[in-house]
């Protein structure tokens, strides 16, 4: 494992904000590497990858509060300045459930909170869970959603290595529940929809509201669940827009 799990790609001395992005079901940090170049010159892209990932060893976690501790512990030395949380999809239950973790450690809390293509608590799951499908399902629902290059689903080697991870990812975040009497958290929160995402559909997001003493809208973009690619600019505009107005830049 790396020495330090945090992945910079565009390393930044003091920064003025850090945005920590965690990833997707079956992903790694690769996808979202491309966002430093759209994000201020003074801020830090700071990208995470769950274990059982090629750059990072070993067993994926089993539940999002255990993969919410493992990025506490990633996190943890690079807090000293204020920083930021998005997560997509799996990525998004990680954030959401990080922040609940900081809250319960009593540690500086993030400066906002983005979550994307996911359901809120009480709506979720909402469809039929797809981590026990047969192989032949699977590989076709995965490349109905996205997110997966072509390249793994086709060729039978890479999918036989990718497939116990991916299937792991899923059970978790489409076993997630809400903390019984969670309150709800101090933090600006933005929640980020397609308006062709079946899975996390837009009419449900405003329900987020009630996770967030200071809820800070819906933004809904074109597309399905992997509404940002190929070209993340717009959506990455958006979560530095969000972000400056919560922050009084």
């Amino acid at each position: 494992m790396r020495a330090d799990p945090v992945i910079r790609p565009r390393p930044v001395e003091r920064p003025a904000l850090r945005l920590f992005v965690l990833h997707h079901a079956g992903g790694t940090h690769v996808l979202y590497r491309s966002w430093a170049a759209l994000l201020p010159a003074d801020w830090e892209l700071c990208l995470l990858d769950a274990p059982g990932r090629p750059a990072r060893p070993g067993v994926p976690c089993g539940t999002a509060a255990e993969l919410a501790e493992v990025h506490l512990a990633d996190i943890g030395p690079w807090t000293d300045r204020p920083y930021a949380l998005f997560g997509h999809s799996m990525g998004a239950i990680a954030a959401f459930e990080l922040a609940l973790a900081l809250r319960e450690r009593g540690l500086a809390p993030p400066r906002w909170l983005g979550l994307s293509a996911v359901s809120p608590p009480e709506h979720h799951p909402r469809a039929e869970p797809r981590y026990a499908l047969p192989d032949a399902q699977l590989r076709k629902a995965v490349g109905q959603m996205g997110g997966t290059t072509p390249e793994v689903l086709a060729d039978p080697e890479l999918w036989r290595l990718a497939e116990p991870v991916l299937r792991a990812d899923l059970r978790m975040a489409e076993c997630w529940r809400p903390r019984p009497g969670a309150a709800p958290l101090p933090v600006p929160l933005s929640v980020f929809a397609a308006d062709g995402d079946r899975g996390a559909p837009p009419a449900l997001m405003g329900t987020w509201a009630a996770h967030s003493t200071r809820f800070a809208g819906v933004h809904t973009l074109p597309g399905g669940h992997f509404y940002f690619q190929p070209d993340p600019a717009v959506l990455v505009g958006r979560i530095v827009a969000a972000i400056r107005e919560v922050i009084g830049e």
